[in-house]
């Protein structure tokens, strides 16, 4: 007996399903299926689901199922198709249903949900998030499924959020991808529109009146790399769904708490220096200051202030301090060297922009020095929060 190839048996227990959102453009979907029958090997999903609005569920009625050109498409691929011989049920399984079509919805102001026309508004991009989380979510929480998304259709909106949505809960054996098709095979305005290379319709006219052969368009699938971010965050993906922006907020919680767990931050009195795990960053006198004052609040136990104005009269009281413990006639001593007038000033004029300068200052330098923003973020003052978010285990003042 032939021994059959991985690419003529069908696993039996797995399901592979192509996940697409689309608008006006329903090309995308019979090229996205195209390009997969000519990988090698070959990838036939065992049924399509587009993500869409309603007028984009027209158009995929219109333009796929009316005019006969998905029946086409299968048609000419099956010759490639290799079904097991135990199976009844053949790949590429699409239609018109509201499982294999599922329209973007949202609430109305009387509690009901009813279909998007479009997605325009920001409470519009909030729906669909949490409409491409809610379904994605069913797939990627089956292990018997493997998921192939496809951004390449709608507004940029769309795919977007469909990248969004697979690196927060997608995993490692699911795929992102784009398909591009050759000039001018792309254009809209040809008519007929291309579908597929060996399409009904083999001429295509342009608007400049010239015919173009759809035999010749070539069809390339690129894979979009992505971050499966769930092996990070599996405390939250067992909790039940809730919003898209709920989960993205909880989850740039665990990075934020994940990173203050991993740092360790060394602060000199004797020179204008600290260290963060081991790298040296060198600090101009007020820079060096401000760590001061901010690590002895955060080992105190103090809580930040909720304003930079709350913070300067303390700062400019905690700097005098410093100057009066630098030792008579050493003029190497970097206390000596802070700029008590300038502070005494902005305390006066009640300015905070000195504070503001410092951690432009000091932020600039950890960039420099390779650290990410949301790294340094954590060493430094915020919005509404003069503080850093270091516990006080993770923070050592050396003399």
């Amino acid at each position: 007996m032939k021994r059959q190839t991985k690419s003529e048996i069908r696993n039996q227990k797995s399901e592979t399903v192509l996940f697409a959102v689309t608008g006006m453009s329903p090309a995308v979907i019979t090229e996205t299926v195209w390009a997969l029958a000519h990988e090698k090997p070959a990838v036939f999903p065992d049924r399509i689901i587009v993500v869409t609005t309603v007028a984009g569920r027209a158009a995929i009625q219109r333009e796929l199922f009316d005019t006969g050109i998905w029946d086409k498409l299968r048609a000419a691929l099956a010759p490639k198709i290799r079904v097991h011989p135990r199976s009844s049920v053949k790949p590429l399984r699409f239609g018109t249903t509201a499982d294999d079509i599922r329209v973007f919805t949202r609430g109305d102001a009387h509690g009901r949900s009813v279909e998007l026309e479009d997605i325009r508004t920001p409470a519009d991009n909030e729906a669909a998030a949490d409409f491409l989380l809610c379904q994605l979510r069913s797939f990627t929480e089956n292990p018997d499924v493997s998921l192939i998304c496809s951004i390449a259709g709608g507004r940029k909106t769309m795919g977007t959020l469909l990248y969004a949505c697979l690196s927060l809960i997608g995993r490692e054996t699911d795929r992102l991808t784009h398909v591009l098709v050759s000039e001018p095979y792309d254009d809209v305005r040809l008519r007929p529109r291309f579908y597929f290379p060996t399409q009904p319709a083999a001429k295509l006219l342009t608007p400049d009146g010239e015919k173009l052969p759809a035999i010749k368009a070539r069809i390339d699938l690129a894979d979009v790399p992505f971050v499966p971010l769930r092996n990070l965050f599996r405390e939250e993906l067992g909790r039940l769904p809730g919003g898209f922006l709920r989960l993205v907020d909880r989850c740039r919680r665990d990075v934020r708490r994940q990173l203050v767990e991993s740092v360790r931050l060394l602060i000199s009195r004797s020179q204008p220096l600290i260290e963060i795990n081991g790298n040296p960053i060198d600090l101009t006198p007020m820079e060096q200051a401000a760590m001061l004052f901010l690590a002895k609040r955060a080992t105190d136990g103090a809580p930040p202030f909720a304003k930079y104005l709350e913070a300067l009269e303390p700062f400019r009281d905690f700097c005098h301090t410093l100057r009066r413990q630098c030792p008579a006639n050493n003029f190497a001593d970097w206390r000596g060297r802070l700029p008590l007038d300038s502070l005494n000033q902005a305390v006066a004029e009640n300015d905070d922009v000195i504070l503001r300068k410092i951690r432009d200052g000091i932020r600039s330098k950890l960039l420099k020095h390779g650290f990410g923003a949301a790294e340094a973020d954590l060493f430094l003052p915020r919005k509404g929060r003069f503080g850093i978010d270091l516990s006080p285990a993770r923070i050592r003042i050396q003399n």
